[in-house]
């Protein structure tokens, strides 16, 4: 195991407020229309021991000002100038937990990286090539018959850390804090991590990471023909992603999906 523990001076400067998919079960349910456009709402909730240890790091940082563990508003604004986005709203409907809807105006360009990478087109059409110097987190291909559309989604250690900066500072800092080797860009097997979390925060808190899942309904334009790392019936593609799988990536995550 390469993972360190040098990023410790994060336990005492965690931020106030923590964001989607991060130690919390997540709902995602969506479409993606004709040229790109997409709409996903969402609902997240922290779980139960990880709400009450941000709550306790507020307390201890003197922070009693928001009431909120999960600050909706806060997340929103910072995700908004994320590239691609067109609009964010999200609200709480707990202190610890939050809904909404992110829109885009492509999903092509959702979180395109500024590094050099394989550069796959977006939009209708599927363009190639892309941008000089810039690559794709997901990768979107409009043809104009059935089956010639696709999305490709691909999040690895290249890519991770810089996808995540770029959602919010907030939620850099707060996963550094939780040592997730996605964010420091450090080597590990999953039952490291866990191994890791319980030494420091306790064997409970790290079982509820592990049980943690991200679940995503989506719907197309049209039929889906096939389906990598999900289910498909008819026009919509079912997802279930264990947390876990997100915060070590020991192995590249590749979904695709073909309408």
């Amino acid at each position: 195991m390469t993972f360190s523990r040098k990023k410790s001076s994060y336990f005492i400067i965690i931020p106030l407020f923590s964001i989607l998919f991060i130690s919390c079960s997540a709902q995602i349910d969506g479409f993606v229309r004709d040229g790109g456009t997409a709409e996903f709402r969402l609902k997240t909730a922290l779980e139960p021991r990880t709400a009450t240890l941000i709550r306790s790091i507020m307390n201890f940082m003197s922070d009693t000002g928001n009431v909120n563990i999960l600050d909706g508003e806060a997340i929103g604004k910072s995700m908004s100038s994320a590239p691609g986005i067109r609009s964010v709203t999200l609200k709480n409907t707990a202190p610890a937990a939050l809904e909404g809807v992110i829109s885009l105006a492509n999903v092509g360009d959702f979180l395109t990286l500024t590094g050099a990478g394989n550069g796959a087109g977006s939009g209708a059409g599927g363009g190639a090539g892309g941008s000089a110097g810039r690559s794709r987190f997901i990768t979107y291909t409009g043809g104009r018959t059935a089956g010639s559309s696709s999305i490709i989604l691909v999040l690895d250690m290249n890519s991770a850390p810089e996808i995540i900066a770029m959602l919010s500072p907030d939620v850099e800092e707060y996963l550094s804090a939780l040592m997730a080797p996605a964010v420091l860009a450090e080597t590990s097997t999953k039952q490291e991590y866990l191994d890791l979390l319980a030494s420091i925060y306790g064997r409970p808190l790290a079982n509820e990471i592990y049980a943690a899942r991200i679940r995503a309904s989506i719907e197309f334009p049209g039929p889906v023909t096939s389906v990598s790392g999900g289910k498909a019936a008819g026009r919509m593609a079912e997802f279930d992603i264990p947390l876990i799988d997100i915060l070590v990536l020991e192995t590249p995550l590749r979904y695709e999906i073909s309408w």
